[in-house]
């Protein structure tokens, strides 16, 4: 019994020296990140800590603290080397580091890690694209736009940006609804200005065809974003080809009113006086004759003009 008993006693120091020389080997691997982390090689320090981590937990008891410090330490440094190819402008290893690290923080109980790094990812996102756009990447720079408009909808400047972006690639209906949006949220007036633009543009082609219900249409839009004198011009243009004089006089006279100094204006000085007078406005017509009586193109035809006005 004596010698059973010794037996014992010398399987459990044996046990014990055993544990010990485990939990030193698992120490050792963490320090060896440690001096890792130090050098800035970060890969290698999450791989050391890893594998301290499972040599800690094989140690029980004996293990735990060096098991807590690993499983706080992994996903911070994973997090870390996101910041760091952020800092490097390399976006998609950010992206696929903050993962890893939202990752990680679930896996140890890292609640505060995880919160940090699922704040990061707007952030990279924007600067993916902003970086793309400044580069005049615009195809580039419409996925990671569209992905932070995606997860907020409130954001109007990624909102405006990605509607440039999808314009410049030719995608204007859907720029269109992105430049409305970037209105609704704080980007009213870059916004709106962009969209009177186009459809200033489209009035314009509609025109060019012939499209003379068409122009009016987009020249109506274009100045219910932004009042553009070129609007009312062709507004009023292709008013006075489907004879709808009243719209024609509206919109030569706010033409006018927008652009007095238009290279042009006397032309449609005289051909307001031309529409005043067919309307029966004979005192507005003669007003309009007598504004450009010394124009040495359309003096002459209005004084005979106002010859005709009895």
């Amino acid at each position: 019994m004596k010698k059973l008993i010794l037996i014992l006693s010398a399987a459990i120091l044996s046990a014990g020296v055993a544990f010990a020389q485990d939990v030193a080997e698992a120490t050792a691997t963490y320090n060896s990140g440690a001096e890792a982390l130090q050098t800035g090689d970060k890969a290698s320090a999450v791989v050391y800590f890893k594998k301290a981590l499972s040599q800690a937990e094989a140690c029980g008891e004996a293990g735990a603290e060096l098991v807590g410090k690993c499983k706080s330490a992994i996903p911070q440094v994973v997090l870390s080397a996101a910041k760091d190819a952020f800092n490097d402008k390399d976006f998609d290893a950010a992206l696929a580091k903050v993962e890893e690290a939202k990752k990680a923080a679930v896996e140890y109980g890292a609640e505060d890690v995880k919160v940090e790094a699922e704040s990061l990812v707007p952030t990279i996102l924007m600067q993916k694209g902003n970086t793309a756009f400044a580069a005049k990447d615009f195809a580039g720079a419409i996925e990671p736009y569209k992905q932070v408009v995606a997860a907020d909808t409130t954001n109007g400047t990624a909102a405006f940006r990605l509607g440039a972006a999808l314009l410049s690639t030719g995608k204007t209906d859907e720029a269109v609804a992105m430049l409305e949006q970037a209105a609704r949220n704080g980007e009213e007036k870059s916004a709106n200005k962009q969209l009177s633009t186009i459809f200033l543009k489209k009035a314009n082609a509609a025109s060019k065809a012939q499209k003379y219900a068409d122009a009016i249409a987009a020249a109506d839009k274009a100045n219910s974003y932004l009042e553009n004198a070129n609007a009312y011009l062709i507004k009023g243009s292709a008013s006075q080809k489907l004879n709808k004089a009243d719209d024609a006089i509206a919109a030569y006279e706010k033409f006018l009113s927008l652009d007095p100094n238009n290279k042009n204006a006397a032309a449609y000085v005289f051909t307001l006086g031309v529409l005043y007078q067919q309307k029966g406005l004979k005192d507005k017509a003669k007003e309009a004759y007598n504004k450009v009586l010394s124009d040495p193109k359309y003096g002459a035809n209005a004084k005979a003009a106002l010859a005709t006005i009895k």
